[in-house]
């Protein structure tokens, strides 16, 4: 029996501006700080601090006298939540490296192939400013490094940034702090500096300037992801409740005025009681100014006919924080396919993610979650494939290995698995 009314499927509230039209036109700007911090090193990366940040530092390099007061300036309750977010952050990351094992398998006899696990020897980890200190941020991408085995953690930090963030930097495992933000932060790490040394990867999110920046290096140095504009979509059906399925899209929403927050839904009555609902907390939340202008331009609630247009739709979307408010959700989630996290039934909320609970918040967003998962600690190590042949398995491989390059043409392939197969018989006894 069909939960809806009305038309099969429509926009109860559409976007009021696109997310991707919208992404400012930064690549010329960042080109030039790129170009100038390769070329001049620190010097470039102070002019462009006291430009973008107003910052006058003599030295970027947060001291270990500095790390130490920011961590005892922290208040007892804060300092506990967050030691409790690391633990949380590290179990899992340690369960997760469980699963990722050093191989050796003989395919054939005398043909030995396999992979080791290699950790990356030394990661950047951009942690942004923002409008509140966010001191989960350094959590998600540090923690899961220094469990993965990476020699070196550098971190990097806009010079305004709340001194809480440096010591959550610290109490995360960075072995190095840098006051250093925007696009020159990650300028400074990808080629290096005279203060910063130069990473293999770069992992965390940022603004605008940061992620077009992420995009202009890659190559030279790893990167995560492209980490646009936040997002949050809920699935539900008529046993929604609308009063939490608002209260989690603006808390998501209160992030900034461009995260994308939406509901999908069968049941015209939810996606109605959740628009007014909407609009009545945005009457009393602190937030609003951000929360109601993101809502206003990107929030979206999506009628559909019935579950396999939800799913559908959704899939579409693969958007970075998925909820499931279902009849059935555990059930129901195993029929989703793209999606950057999951959060499956009412008490599953993405603040606990956000915060805490364990799994990482540096997620893909802009239709990423379709072709890639979320920061994890396989970010920070390499799957690296070797292979050791015995006589054997030299006869198993070679006679194939050598035709095949005959016939590409490939005349010095062919004699180089020739040549074995060649030593091998002078090898032999007459």
């Amino acid at each position: 029996m069909r939960e809806q009314q009305g038309p099969l499927e429509g926009n109860i509230k559409s976007p009021g501006r696109s997310a991707v039209d919208d992404t400012a036109p930064v690549q010329v700007l960042v080109a030039e700080i790129l170009a100038a911090v390769a070329a001049e090193g620190d010097a470039a990366v102070a002019r462009f601090a006291s430009r973008f940040d107003k910052s006058a530092l003599e030295r970027f390099e947060v001291s270990d006298g500095e790390r130490a007061d920011a961590v005892a300036a922290l208040d007892g309750a804060t300092r506990r939540d967050t030691e409790f977010a690391i633990d949380n952050v590290r179990r899992f990351a340690e369960a997760q490296l469980g699963t990722i094992g050093a191989l050796d398998v003989e395919i054939l006899p005398g043909v030995h192939l396999g992979h080791r696990v290699i950790p990356i020897e030394r990661v950047g980890a951009y942690v942004p400013g923002g409008r509140y200190p966010l001191l989960s941020a350094p959590v998600m991408t540090i923690v899961p490094a220094k469990v993965a085995g990476v020699d070196e953690v550098v971190a990097c930090l806009p010079p305004n940034a709340h001194p809480a963030m440096i010591a959550g930097c610290h109490l995360s495992g960075a072995d190095r702090i840098f006051r250093i933000g925007g696009a020159q932060a990650i300028a400074a790490m990808a080629f290096g500096t005279q203060s910063v040394p130069k990473v293999e990867k770069i992992v965390g999110p940022g603004n605008a300037f940061v992620n077009e920046a992420k995009r202009q290096v890659f190559g030279p140095v790893g990167i995560d992801q492209l980490a646009g504009p936040s997002e949050i979509y809920v699935l539900a059906d008529a046993s929604g409740d609308a009063e939490m399925i608002a209260t989690d899209l603006l808390a998501q929403a209160e992030h900034d005025v461009r995260t994308r927050v939406g509901l999908i839904t069968t049941d015209r009555a939810l996606a109605e009681a959740t628009l007014a609902e909407v609009e009545r907390q945005l009457g009393d939340l602190a937030t609003a100014a951000t929360a109601g202008q993101a809502w206003r331009d990107y929030g979206e609630i999506l009628l559909v006919a019935d579950e396999a247009a939800m799913i559908a739709a959704s899939d579409r979307i693969a958007a970075e924080h998925l909820q499931v408010h279902t009849r059935d959700p555990r059930e129901f989630a195993k029929r989703l396919r793209n999606y950057g996290s999951l959060f499956i039934g009412e008490a599953a909320s993405v603040v606990y993610s956000d915060k805490c609970s364990g799994t990482n918040h540096t997620l893909p967003t802009m239709g990423a979650g379709r072709y890639t998962g979320g920061l994890w600690v396989g970010t920070y190590v390499k799957i690296a494939t070797h292979q050791w042949l015995d006589e054997q398995g030299v006869r198993a491989v070679a006679p194939a290995a050598v035709r095949q390059s005959a016939s590409e043409g490939l005349e010095g392939h062919r004699r180089a698995a020739q040549l074995r197969l060649d030593r091998m018989q002078l090898r032999e006894p007459a």
